[in-house]
């Protein structure tokens, strides 16, 4: 442990960080794991340490998010060590690129452009995406379409949002959230039907989706993340089912002792006395 304490230490700590994944990769004496990984195999590690990101962030713990981003930051150098080895791009190709990103992004700042508030910023900034996603389809010799550029790794919630943000942009999309409440329903009745049918697995799928794409449509519509709302319920529903298993264990219970009526009655306190 001590010996990995002073590696490098007088560098500033980018570059030891740097080194350290340079050594991890390094076939002589270097980590057995890290050097059997490719891009696909750290991808998921990758999202995950997003996830924990956005974790801490909700918890309000700096500590933990500080550790957080670091672990994050490593899955950057971590795929940018790869690309460097297949002679593709550097980490500070990465950074440049960003940086230029931002640059350009932002006239109003870096330039001379005038832009009037946070709500201006956000239009210029998606003219100019939109602008990259026109040339990207032209240099492959395709189509542009209004829904290039949506990641297919995204959480299906978060995609369905975006695709139907993206529509929304070129007129597809209800001018209030009333025929989206009304379409909501058609599909509940439509899942209700496949369900009632003794329809196959396949087609409740597809109707539960629907149902599901539907009500991320309204979420939008009104302005609620579906994704943080359904990470907030989540975190309500956890709270308050260890509040039952909390009251049980006290009687010496666990709660696949419990009827449904018992905890039903136990959730309901919970529920109240939040």
């Amino acid at each position: 442990m001590a010996a990995a304490m002073t590696f490098l230490p007088d560098k500033p700590n980018i570059d030891r960080l740097l080194a350290v994944m340079a050594k991890l990769r390094d076939p002589d004496g270097g980590c057995p794991w890290d050097l059997e990984q490719d891009f696909a195999s750290i991808a998921p590690y990758t999202i995950e340490e997003a996830y924990e990101v956005a974790d801490a962030i909700q918890q309000g713990d700096m500590t933990q998010l500080r550790g957080e981003l670091g672990d994050l930051l490593l899955q950057v150098v971590f795929h940018a060590q790869m690309a460097a080895e297949a002679e593709a791009f550097s980490f500070d190709d990465v950074a440049g690129g960003i940086a230029e990103k931002m640059i350009k992004r932002h006239p109003h700042v870096f330039g001379q452009a005038d832009i009037d508030g946070a709500a201006a910023q956000t239009r210029a900034w998606e003219d100019q995406k939109a602008e990259e996603r026109a040339t990207a389809a032209a240099n492959d010799g395709r189509a542009l379409s209004a829904l290039d550029g949506v990641a297919t790794a995204l959480p299906a919630l978060t995609r369905a949002e975006k695709l139907q943000k993206r529509a929304a942009r070129v007129g597809f999309d209800w001018a209030e959230a009333g025929p989206v409440i009304d379409k909501i329903a058609e599909e509940l009745d439509e899942l209700r039907a496949a369900l009632g049918n003794g329809e196959g697995r396949d087609r409740v799928a597809a109707e539960m989706g629907d149902l599901l794409f539907a009500v991320t449509n309204l979420a939008r519509r009104v302005g609620v993340d579906p994704e943080a709302a359904l990470r907030t319920t989540n975190a309500k529903f956890e709270r308050r089912f260890r509040h039952i298993e909390t009251e049980l264990a006290k009687d010496g219970r666990a709660a696949a002792d419990a009827t449904l009526d018992e905890m039903e009655a136990l959730w309901v306190a919970a529920k109240r006395a939040e």
